[in-house]
């Protein structure tokens, strides 16, 4: 009889112990990004406020690259001629931002919606029709389908990210990512 009733609280505490491995929702997300607010390649890290969450406020944070314009002038003083180029050049990008992400709580598709900014390591144009105005800073917005699963996994993102550029002028891109929910 002991040996009958030890055996049962064993197995309801193993049943119990696995039903809440099954319960764990995944809310943390690393992706890679192509295009977006890492300009052209990015890695980033996302998660939510809450830790128990994968729905409602959040936050982004990562790194990237890209290529831009920057400025460089020469003076000539035997001729008092003053020759100004534009070369590309490649730089870094740190992109942050908020986001609030809705859907079903038992649902593996969600919508992001989200602004940040992206601070560059040169002061380039970018983006610009006008390059005359470089700098270090770019604000964006994020329009993203997610499949995310609930319990962890793979993950896919894609949508419209629109770019404020370095003078100020909106530029429309769009992102795609790949990633892993933990």
């Amino acid at each position: 009889m002991k040996k009958s009733l030890l055996l049962f609280v064993a197995i309801a505490t193993l049943h119990q112990s696995l039903a809440a491995q099954e319960e764990k929702i995944a809310g943390k997300l690393f992706y890679a990004e192509l295009g977006g607010p890492g300009v052209m390649m990015s890695a980033n890290f996302d998660s939510r406020f809450k830790s128990d969450d994968r729905l409602g406020f959040g936050y982004r944070i990562g790194v990237g690259f890209g290529v831009g314009k920057v400025r460089t002038k020469w003076v000539d003083n035997q001729w008092n001629y003053t020759y100004i180029e534009y070369i590309r050049r490649a730089y870094y990008t740190i992109p942050a931002g908020l986001n609030y992400v809705f859907g079903k709580p038992n649902s593996a598709n969600t919508f992001e919606v989200g602004a940040g900014a992206t601070f560059l390591t040169h002061k380039v144009s970018l983006f610009n029709r006008d390059v005359e105005k470089p700098g270090h800073l770019i604000g964006h917005l994020t329009f993203m389908y997610r499949i995310a699963p609930v319990n962890g996994g793979y993950s896919f993102r894609i949508g419209f990210t629109p770019v404020i550029g370095t003078a100020g002028d909106l530029v429309p891109m769009g992102a795609i990512g790949f990633g892993y929910v933990f």
